[in-house]
């Protein structure tokens, strides 16, 4: 159907390299920080950051502005920041979008045209209801459907024009339907190339599901594909190397993933990821390098971050899989502290030799939106997934050995390296030398274990690591179970 535009222009007034990870040594690993949305200054709270780079390498943070922390309904609005030297400085906030009570919008996520440079935010928009009070139907002026609207900018995110898109992309019998927030995506290679996609939750019959939101004709018109669930919630996609389309669910104890061959329309049925804990908590995907050919070597890496807990949001966690999300041998703890929403974006094409990436969460409970940017060397990984296989069991007071395995994912060779295993106060275990690798190759190694007498029985998280070139790291954890006599 035709899309009606809600309002005006709105002025804004408030060398081909390898799979190793580069050492660190002789160069310095770089993480900063630096808070762009204090709670108290310019609005009471702030929360959901989204972030992107665009066509013109200026980075955009957007992020719900509330007068309260609840959700919609309410009165909230879009604000945001610019930063054009690549998140050194930020310019002063401005306004996306903001109307008197009752109205609301909230939970934003930015998507770049990147063959026109045209910039989308997604978000909701409510009067009346949120998202589990919402009505069904898709009635553009139903004070008690939760809406489906985006802005556009076409001048770099300085001014925005504003969209209602509920009509062509809820099914009627839906009731609520909010846009995940964050960063949608623009597939870059294959059949459906320049195809946008922004992932959607939605509530059907009582249950939660995902669904891709996609256009292919640079944002003119918008349809839905099938949803995947029960189980859905926030949740973000990536274009993978082979073609497919990856969807990234939150889901406690351990995030869902479900995978698409026709970009984005339908996917498989969701199923656990056991490498990616998560308390519940909305997360972030992202492609290291999405414009290189399946044949770069850095084509299957992915980055993602999430409070990396099983119970609190806390303990907000960088990984990067080197297969296209296969494994997550790489891993490194940006705050250890409590975070909540955290959304990643690439500074640059991801081909250089310590390139960055930028990140926007939320800090020290919801007191903050935080602007960090972080290297490659900071990651400190190496491409090279650890599988521990225990034994069936390992008797308390005696000494059993573990098996470790290491696979290269590396295109030149790995020295000789170390594999340790970290363990309860009191255990015992050495580190044990691995052989240096090939590319392709792996190896497997023996850690004998001591349990200490009157351990008590039961199930014990084990973490392996692989250590090589010195400052270069890979994790593989485990569940040991030990016995009493």
């Amino acid at each position: 159907m035709q899309r009606r535009t809600l309002l005006a222009v709105l002025p804004a007034t408030l060398a081909l390299l390898t799979a190793t990870v580069p050492t660190a040594q002789g160069a310095t690993a770089d993480f900063t920080s630096q808070d762009i949305a204090t709670a108290g200054t310019g609005s009471p709270h702030y929360r959901i950051p989204a972030l992107t780079r665009t066509t013109k390498g200026t980075l955009l943070a957007a992020y719900d502005a509330r007068p309260t922390l609840a959700d919609l309904p309410g009165n909230l609005g879009i604000v945001l920041r610019r930063s054009t030297d690549g998140g050194a400085t930020w310019q002063p906030q401005q306004v996306v979008r903001k109307d008197p009570a009752p109205q609301g919008y909230g939970d934003p996520s930015l998507l770049v045209d990147r063959e026109t440079g045209r910039i989308f935010v997604f978000y909701a928009a409510s009067v009346n209801q949120g998202f589990f009070g919402s009505a069904t139907g898709n009635d553009e002026n139903d004070p008690d459907v939760l809406q489906a609207d985006y802005s556009y900018s076409d001048d770099d995110g300085l001014t925005w024009h504003h969209e209602r898109i509920t009509a062509d992309i809820k099914n009627p019998a839906w009731a609520g339907m909010f846009a995940a927030s964050g960063e949608g995506i623009q597939l870059r290679h294959g059949t459906h190339r320049g195809r946008l996609i922004q992932q959607y939750a939605i509530r059907n019959n009582g249950a939660n599901y995902a669904v891709s939101a996609y256009s292919d004709d640079h944002g003119a018109t918008w349809k839905t594909g099938t949803p995947v669930g029960p189980g859905g919630d926030e949740n973000k996609t990536v274009e993978l190397s082979d073609g497919r389309v990856l969807l990234n669910n939150r889901s406690a104890p351990y995030r869902t993933v479900a995978y698409s061959t026709d970009g984005g329309v339908t996917y498989t049925p969701f199923q656990q990821d056991t490498e990616l804990p998560d308390p519940a908590n909305n997360g972030s995907l992202t492609r290291f390098a999405p414009d290189v050919p399946a044949s770069h070597p850095r084509a299957s890496w992915l980055l993602f971050s999430n409070t990396a807990t099983t119970g609190s949001r806390s303990n907000l966690t960088v990984r990067l899989s080197c297969d296209n999300g296969e494994t997550w041998p790489v891993r490194r703890t940006a705050e250890a502290g409590s975070a909540g929403y955290s959304t990643l974006t690439p500074l640059s094409d991801g081909t250089g030799a310590n390139p960055r990436v930028g990140m926007a969460w939320e800090r020290a409970d919801y007191r903050h939106i935080t602007y960090s940017s972080f290297d490659l060397r900071w990651l400190g990984g190496v491409c090279a997934p650890v599988t521990v296989t225990p034994p069936a069991a390992l008797p308390a007071g005696t000494t059993t050995d573990v098996t470790v395995r290491v696979v290269s994912q590396n295109d030149v060779d790995l020295p000789a390296g170390t594999v340790s295993l970290s363990l309860p106060q009191g255990w015992s275990a050495p580190a044990v030398t691995l052989p240096a690798l090939k590319p392709g190759q792996g190896a497997n190694v023996k850690i004998p274990v001591t349990v200490p007498a009157g351990t008590t029985a039961g199930a014990v998280r084990a973490t392996a690591t692989y250590q090589v070139r010195g400052s270069q790291h890979a994790y593989g954890d485990t569940t040991l179970t030990v016995t009493t006599p």
